[in-house]
C-alpha cells in the first residue's frame, strides 16, 4: 500500500477508535477539491498544517487533517486486525477501486471500500436491486426473479443485503448458482466468508449500523451496476426512495422500477425512472443500451 492509499484510509475510517473522527463525504470531498488546485510539497515529505492552510482551511480544521494523517501506528495494527478477519481495504486510488462508482460519483465516490470475499466480483457484468424491507407478495416474487434471472444470465446481483427485497433477490440469485455483491452498512467483519459473495461496506470493517450508513450506501449500490432495478417503494419515505430519487437526480445509473401500479412507481416514473414488468427480465443485458456500464 502506498503513501496516497495510506492517506485515503487515515482520512476517512474511523481505524476502530471509538473517539476518532474521520472527515465526512463532504468534508473529503472538499479537500480533494481544494488539494487539486494547490501547490503539492514533494512526495518526499509528509504534507504540514501550512500546506492545508494554504489549502485555505483554518488552522483548526487543518490541524485535525494533519492529525488524521499521523495515526500511521494505528492505521497498521488496524489493518492487521482487519487481515486476520479477512477484511481488505480498497482506497479510491487502488486499481482494484471499482471503476464505475469513481466515474459516476466522482469526488463523492468514497475514499475507501473495505472488502471481505470474492474481489474478483468487482470486475464482473453487475445489475443493483434495491426495494422495500416490507414486501407485498408480488413485488417478493418480482425481487426474487431479478435475484434468479442474475443467476441464470451470469450477471452478478448488486444489493443492500437488509431484510425485504435485498434478501429475497440475493437469495435467489445464489440459491441458482449466482453471484452477489452485498453493500452492508453493519460490522464488516461479521459477515461470513462465503463462496460467490463479496461484501463490501465504507468507513471501516468493524463499524456498527447506523442510520445514516444505510442511507450513505444507496450511492454505491447504485452506482456499482449497469442498471437498478427497484422492487418496491414508498412514496418520500425509506432508504429505496431517498437513494432512487438522488440516484434519478444525479444520473448514477438507469433506473427500472417494477411497474406494480403503485402510487411510489408512478412518481418515479414522472422523475425519469422506466417502468419494467417481470416478463422484461428474460433480458437484462438490454437495461443498459444506450448507457455506459463500466462492467
Amino acid at each position: 500500500m502506498n503513501a496516497k492509499e495510506r492517506g485515503f484510509l487515515l482520512l476517512t475510517s474511523g481505524l476502530g477508535v471509538p473517539d476518532r473522527k474521520p472527515l465526512t463525504v463532504a468534508q473529503f470531498r472538499t479537500l480533494a477539491r481544494r488539494m487539486q488546485t494547490a501547490e503539492r510539497p514533494a512526495e518526499t515529505r509528509e504534507l504540514t498544517l501550512e500546506d492545508v492552510v494554504a489549502c485555505g482551511y483554518d488552522r483548526t480544521m487543518a490541524d485535525r487533517i494533519v492529525r488524521l494523517l499521523e495515526d500511521g501506528f494505528i492505521l497498521d495494527k488496524y489493518l492487521l486486525r482487519g487481515k486476520k478477519q479477512n477484511c481488505v481495504p480498497i482506497s479510491r486510488v487502488s486499481r482494484q477501486y471499482p471503476l464505475a462508482v469513481r466515474k459516476r460519483l466522482g469526488l463523492d465516490a468514497p475514499g475507501c471500500l473495505w472488502t471481505k470475499g470474492d474481489v474478483a466480483l468487482l470486475e464482473t457484468e453487475k445489475i443493483a436491486l434495491v426495494g422495500s424491507r416490507r414486501l407485498a407478495e408480488e413485488n417478493r416474487k418480482f425481487a426474487e426473479k431479478v435475484g434468479y434471472e442474475a443467476a441464470r444470465q451470469g450477471i452478478t446481483l448488486v444489493s443492500g443485503n437488509a431484510r425485504g427485497a435485498d434478501k429475497v433477490a440475493q437469495d435467489a440469485c445464489l440459491n441458482n448458482g449466482g453471484k452477489v455483491i452485498s453493500v452492508v452498512a453493519d460490522e464488516l467483519c461479521n459477515c461470513p466468508l462465503t463462496e460467490n459473495v463479496l461484501y463490501l461496506s465504507e468507513e471501516g470493517f468493524d463499524s456498527p449500523f447506523s442510520a445514516a450508513r444505510a442511507l450513505s450506501r444507496n450511492r454505491v449500490i447504485h452506482s456499482l451496476g449497469f442498471a437498478t432495478v427497484v422492487a418496491q417503494s414508498a412514496v418520500g419515505e425509506g432508504g429505496t426512495w431517498r437513494g432512487t430519487t438522488q440516484n434519478l437526480q444525479k444520473n448514477w445509473s438507469p433506473v427500472f422500477c417494477y411497474d406494480d401500479g403503485s402510487a411510489a412507481a408512478i412518481e418515479l416514473a414522472q422523475m425519469g425512472a422506466t417502468l419494467i414488468k417481470p416478463e422484461e427480465l428474460s433480458d437484462l443485458s438490454a437495461l443498459q443500451s444506450g448507457t455506459n456500464s463500466f462492467l
